[in-house]
């Protein structure tokens, strides 16, 4: 079994590039699929998702590979199945972007229910509803769904929450339909505006992405294009306060700071100094951190992503910090873990109550999902002497090798194996 084992206390210094956003090249590459010919797609993360993505994509009829070091070139023109494999579907919740795609092409989709971190309620209800809605029929049966239509056709959708994930599958579904979509109620975050953006290169016509509503013109076919994928401003947030944490001075290169204000704003209310440039941003902490109040919410309020993280920081904050989760309900499952290391965190349901204690110690650590192991990573990074952090694939499915990363800006971290 792999670890990190971690060794505390030593402040993070120097540069680092910030890799493309998992959440945006997961949906960009399932569009893919509606493309007839190559598309490159540059900056996309060498993690365990984007791999089990690739595969569905070679299991379904197409070409898909890494071609250098963030390239990735896909040709999807003979693909010979819409049915996605239920073995990758259970590994990846990303993978249900494959239904709107597939349905709007080929007129057909069989899936199964998606896996991924257990973090609460994620029901796919939007999705199904809206896919309904553009006229697709659907049959669930014993954890499968299968959609069909003989042609998708525009109309008026209004999503009761901004889901991300609806937000996209049905954007994509739409691009082919005939006629216009409006999609009232849309996510706005960056990732959404990325795969519009995707999309728009390969010949779709869509409007309003990164806005409350959205109006796609359905097209005939898409035709392959190149593409580079965002910054991914989670990666950057946790190095930020992975720096602030071991106050440390740490600059990221390739960031958008725009993607992060709201994360931004609370780092200066807890004492980090920050220097913003076009695609950079210079952070530096202070010698003591203050406790802030943290309300998770779509975009462009604060990312549930860094919720956890975040919590990390602010169990070494001078006072009490309050954290509200809006988005999941299940997203505290690191709590254990932190206490664990000697922070003082008591939960409510949504609310997380954080008093502040002047330091955390090393201790055996076990990552349940993606973001938690996140915040086990940056908490050994300022807990005196060694942690074990176990649970390692949830931590690979989101961050581009972290411990190099990590050790490259000084940190003391080594990635091993122990027995079980």
């Amino acid at each position: 079994m792999d670890v990190f084992q971690v060794r505390g206390g030593i402040p993070l210094e120097g540069e680092v590039r910030v890799c493309g956003a998992k959440n945006a090249a997961l949906p960009i590459l399932a569009a893919t699929t509606m493309v007839r010919g190559v598309t490159r797609i540059d900056d996309v993360p060498d993690l365990e998702d984007v791999r089990v993505m690739l595969e569905i994509l070679r299991r379904l009829g197409a070409k898909a590979e890494f071609v250098s070091a963030g390239l990735v070139e896909v040709d999807a023109t003979d693909i010979s199945s819409t049915n996605v494999p239920d073995e990758l579907m259970q590994k990846m919740r990303s993978s249900i972007f494959l239904m709107g795609p597939l349905l709007a092409r080929f007129g057909e989709v069989r899936v199964s229910k998606p896996g991924g971190c257990v973090i609460g309620q994620r029901p796919i209800d939007y999705h199904l509803r809206g896919m309904r809605e553009l006229g697709a029929s659907i049959e669930e049966r014993h954890g499968y769904i299968r959609c069909f239509a003989h042609r998708l056709v525009g109309t008026e959708l209004t999503l009761d929450f901004p889901s991300v994930g609806a937000t996209e599958n049905l954007m994509m579904a739409a691009v082919l339909a005939d006629g216009e979509t409006v999609i009232e109620n849309a996510a706005r975050e960056p990732e959404i505006v990325d795969l519009a953006r995707f999309l728009q290169s390969c010949g779709a016509v869509v409007t309003g992405a990164g806005e409350h509503r959205m109006v796609i013109h359905g097209v005939h076919h898409l035709s392959g294009a190149s593409h580079r994928v965002i910054p991914d401003r989670i990666v950057a947030g946790t190095l930020l306060l992975a720096a602030a944490v071991t106050r440390g001075s740490v600059v990221l290169r390739n960031v958008e700071p725009l993607h992060l204000m709201a994360v931004l704003g609370k780092m200066r209310e807890s004492g980090l100094h920050l220097r913003v440039l076009r695609d950079i941003i210079a952070c530096e902490m202070s010698d003591e951190f203050s406790a802030v109040d943290i309300r998770t919410e779509p975009f462009p309020g604060f990312p549930t992503d860094l919720q956890a993280p975040f919590m990390s920081l602010s169990a070494l904050a001078k006072g009490t910090s309050v954290f509200r989760e809006n988005v999941f309900e299940a997203r505290y499952k690191h709590v254990d873990e932190l206490v664990r290391m000697g922070a003082d965190i008591s939960v409510d349901l949504r609310t997380a109550v954080v008093r502040g204690v002047s330091k955390m110690s090393g201790a055996t650590v076990c990552a349940t999902d993606l973001r938690g192991g996140a915040a086990l990573v940056v908490a050994a990074l300022a807990a005196e002497g060694l942690t074990e952090l176990r649970g390692l694939q949830h931590i690979d499915r989101g961050y581009e090798f972290l411990d190099r990363q990590l050790s490259m800006l000084g940190a003391d971290v080594i990635r091993t194996q122990v027995s079980r």
